[in-house]
């Protein structure tokens, strides 16, 4: 079997506060069966309880995995890989609007997650930008792709690339998502 025809699951791994019903996570979950790795406090997170967590879900997964991070997720999945030692079981990662924890504003809110884990990611990985995200700069963004080894995509103006950007079942990011499964 061809590895872009082997099945995988999806985790799809959102930010701080969790994604909304409108958000494409959401929308994922709904239309093609994605599995949410569900925090244990998404307003108090807690980067060493969501690393358990996202260990255990790859770790139950019963085929290979694809990543789908949103904001702190992206973050997330880079604490994550360096120190897993599954690492293995995920084909690739698609990271979308990382969150800048480093920033002040961000540090102060969102403590315990800075500074970001710059190690180059073990798998496959693209990440999605935005010209006017707020929570993180495009350059800052681009930044984060090149540290972790991840094909950068600057998608212009789409804010924090969120239910508020208008992309509903986003299938343009799905298919970014599916290209990384066909990288070997």
């Amino acid at each position: 079997m061809k590895a872009q025809d082997a099945p995988v699951t999806v985790l799809l791994l959102p930010g701080w506060q969790n994604s909304g019903a409108g958000h494409w996570q959401s929308r994922w979950e709904a239309l093609h069966g994605d599995r949410r790795v569900e925090q244990h406090d998404w307003l108090r997170p807690l980067r060493g309880d969501w690393s358990a967590r996202l260990e255990e879900e790859v770790l139950a997964a019963p085929t290979p995995v694809l990543l789908a991070a949103h904001s702190l997720g992206c973050i997330l999945v880079a604490a994550w890989a360096a120190h897993s030692r599954n690492t293995a079981r995920v084909r690739g990662a698609l990271l979308v609007a990382p969150g800048d924890v480093e920033r002040e504003d961000l540090r102060q809110q969102i403590p315990g997650w800075s500074p970001v884990v710059r190690q180059r990611l073990l798998f496959a990985a693209t990440l999605v930008g935005s010209t006017n995200d707020p929570y993180c700069s495009a350059e800052r963004a681009q930044q984060l792709a090149g540290d972790w080894g991840a094909r950068f995509v600057n998608l212009g103006p789409r804010g924090h690339i969120n239910a508020e950007s208008g992309l509903g079942d986003w299938p343009e990011g799905r298919g970014w998502l599916m290209d990384l499964k066909k990288e070997d």
